[in-house]
C-alpha cells in the first residue's frame, strides 16, 4: 500500500471517529429520558436496511444484470442505491409524520414533489450515464 492511500485511509477513519465524537456528544446532551428513542430510532435504521433496502437492492441488481444492457447494469445499480437512500429518508416527510394542525408550518413543503423531481433527476442522470458508457464501449 502506498503512503497516500495509508494517510487518505487514516484521515477518513480520523474523520469518522470524529464524527462519531461529535453524534455521542449531541445525544449525551440529551439526556437520559430521551437514549432509549435514540436507540430505537437506531435499530429501526438497521432493521429498514436489512429487511427492506438490502434486499430490494440485490434483487433490482440480480434483475438488472439478467435484463439489462452491460452500459446500463452500473448506472442501474448506482441510481436504485441513491434513490432507495432518498426514499428511506424521505419516509417522515411524504407520510407527514409529525404533521400539526395547531402548527401549520411543520411540514410545510411540498415533499412529494420534490421526492418526484428527486426520482427523476436519477432517472435523467442513468439515462446520460448509460450512454456515454455505450458510447465507451463501441
Amino acid at each position: 500500500m502506498t503512503r497516500g492511500v495509508l494517510l487518505g485511509r487514516a484521515g477518513f477513519g480520523a474523520l469518522g471517529v470524529g464524527a462519531l465524537a461529535y453524534g455521542a456528544w449531541l445525544v449525551w446532551g440529551l439526556g437520559s429520558t430521551q437514549w432509549l428513542a435514540v436507540g430505537k430510532w437506531l435499530a429501526g435504521g438497521v432493521i429498514a436496511h436489512d429487511l427492506l433496502f438490502a434486499p430490494v437492492v440485490v434483487l433490482v441488481g440480480v434483475i438488472a444484470a439478467r435484463r439489462l444492457p452491460s452500459y446500463a447494469r452500473a448506472p442501474v445499480a448506482i441510481a436504485v442505491v441513491v434513490w432507495g437512500s432518498i426514499t428511506l429518508f424521505a419516509i417522515p416527510f411524504l407520510g407527514r409524520f409529525g404533521a400539526n394542525a395547531t402548527n401549520p408550518t411543520l411540514l410545510d413543503r411540498p415533499y412529494r414533489l420534490s421526492w418526484l423531481i428527486g426520482l427523476v433527476v436519477v432517472a435523467a442522470a442513468v439515462v446520460v450515464a448509460s450512454l456515454l458508457r455505450r458510447r465507451r464501449e463501441r
